[in-house]
């Protein structure tokens, strides 16, 4: 064997073994780039569902406080005024001052308000004509602050805006409690109620002429009461509303 034989043999296959490793070492490091992107892709996803949570968080968090203000805002309103039930009787002598009572209950004759109004109840009949009618009792006396409304003894009394006088507390006596009386049975209606002809009844305005009615009672304050008339069904749409007022 010649020496360059030698030489080919011992040489050669040092080139050829290093041609595969080489080729062998390429798809390794292939493999690593790839890898690497693909993490990098991960964290870039990552990165944006955190942000996406995090503007959830932010907005559902906005709304939770947004919501707390508003129900402390709807804590903070006013409450609304209490309403119940009463029997009112606007009632007197043709000719004479007219009467307006309240009673919780119809059977009985002891009124829980009367007040006697300055006009005759002739006079409140033209004023009811029109279909509505606003009684307005107002008490400016510094010196009956302290009193409960039922309590005032004088009202300044205006009708349908016109000053017309004055209504006085009074106590109910026998007579207010007959006539109460004798129209227990009558829950919404009026009437005149029937009586003797002698010299006194003369005296007082001649017969006497009721209206009873069902009204809604509401409290608006120590300072505001008013009553609303409540029309039955199929009866006729009279406004009539007293306010008390101080």
């Amino acid at each position: 064997m010649t020496k360059i034989d030698f030489l080919r043999r011992s040489i050669c296959p040092c080139f050829f073994s290093s041609s595969p490793a080489t080729s062998a070492a390429a798809p390794t490091n292939t493999t690593t780039k790839k890898r690497m992107s693909v993490s990098l892709r991960d964290d870039i996803q990552e990165d944006q569902d955190k942000q996406r949570e995090e503007s959830t968080t932010t907005t559902e968090t906005e709304e939770e406080e947004e919501e707390i203000v508003n129900n402390d805002h709807r804590q903070q309103l006013p409450p609304r005024p209490s309403k119940s039930m009463v029997i009112g009787t606007i009632y007197g002598h043709r000719h004479g001052r007219v009467l307006f009572c309240i009673q919780h209950d119809r059977l009985t004759s002891r009124p829980s308000l009367l007040l006697e109004f300055s006009i005759t109840t002739n006079h409140l009949v033209k004023e009811m004509q029109c279909g509505v009618l606003r009684i307005s009792l107002k008490c400016d006396r510094l010196d009956m602050r302290t009193y409960p409304l039922h309590s005032i003894p004088v009202w300044t009394m205006y009708c349908n805006g016109r000053k017309v006088g004055f209504a006085v507390r009074r106590r109910a006596t026998d007579k207010d409690r007959q006539i109460l009386k004798t129209i227990q049975s009558v829950s919404f209606g009026a009437g005149i109620i029937p009586n003797d002809p002698t010299e006194e009844e003369k005296k007082d305005g001649g017969e006497v002429m009721y209206m009873r009615a069902s009204y809604e009672r509401v409290l608006g304050s120590s300072d505001s009461e008013s009553f609303h008339l409540l029309n039955p069904v199929d009866c006729s749409d009279q406004e009539l509303s007293i306010f008390l007022i101080r």
